[in-house]
C-alpha cells in the first residue's frame, strides 16, 4: 500500500472516530449469543473480570474493497458522476458512508442538504466553494487526506476541474440535495 493511501486510511479512520460511526444496532446472528469474558489485573488485587454484553459485538466486522464497489449514477445525472454506498442507506434514517466519483470537468451546482455532512478527499483534487453563486474559478482545492464539513442547510458546490476525483461522504440520513435554482444538480466546471 502506498504511503498516500495509508495516510488517507488513517485520516478516514480518525474522522470516523470523531464523528461517530454507529448506526442503529441489529440483533446478532443466531449462534453468537455467548458472552466472552475478558480478564484484567487491577492494582487492588481483584480479578478485574468483565463480562461483555450478550451477542458482543452486535454488528459484524465489515470490510469493503475500493476496487469492488458498486457504482451507480448519482441522482440520475448525465455527466458521469457516480456514487458507491459503503455503509447504510443515505435515503433512510441513520449513519451512511458513500464515495462519490466526479469526472474531470464536472461539479455540483449550488445546493444544500438537510443533514450535516463530513467529507474526506480520497483521490484527485476536490474543488469546493460556499454560497449560492456558481464560480468554479473561485473554488478552494482540497487534496487527498483533506477534510471538509458541510453544515446542515449550508449552500455550496464542489467537484473536479482537471482530474477525476473521489471523495468519501458521511452523515446521518435521510439526505438529499436541494439545488438552489431548482435546475440540474451537476454541471460543467469549465
Amino acid at each position: 500500500m502506498k504511503l498516500s493511501q495509508v495516510r488517507v486510511v488513517a485520516v478516514c479512520l480518525s474522522a470516523l472516530s470523531v464523528i461517530g460511526c454507529g448506526a442503529p444496532s441489529t440483533s446478532a446472528p443466531a449462534g453468537t449469543e455467548s458472552a466472552a469474558p475478558a480478564a484484567a489485573a487491577t492494582p487492588d488485587g481483584s480479578s478485574g473480570t468483565v463480562t461483555l454484553p450478550t451477542g458482543y459485538p452486535e454488528r459484524p466486522f465489515l470490510r469493503v474493497e475500493f476496487d469492488k464497489l458498486t457504482w451507480r449514477p448519482t441522482e440520475g445525472n448525465t455527466l458521469g458522476v457516480e456514487t458507491a454506498v459503503v455503509e447504510g442507506d443515505p435515503s433512510k434514517p441513520g449513519y451512511y458512508l458513500t464515495i462519490n466519483h466526479f469526472p474531470a470537468g464536472v461539479m455540483s451546482r449550488p445546493h444544500y442538504h438537510p443533514d450535516e455532512r463530513y467529507i474526506i478527499v480520497l483521490r484527485g483534487t476536490w474543488y469546493t466553494d460556499e454560497g449560492e453563486v456558481f464560480r468554479p474559478a473561485q473554488t478552494v482545492p482540497l487534496k487527498p487526506g483533506d477534510f471538509m464539513r458541510h453544515p446542515k442547510g449550508g449552500p455550496h458546490y464542489d467537484g473536479a476541474l482537471d482530474e477525476d476525483t473521489w471523495v468519501a461522504i458521511s452523515g446521518y440520513g435521510p439526505t438529499r440535495a436541494t439545488v438552489i435554482d431548482g435546475g440540474e444538480l451537476f454541471g460543467r466546471s469549465r
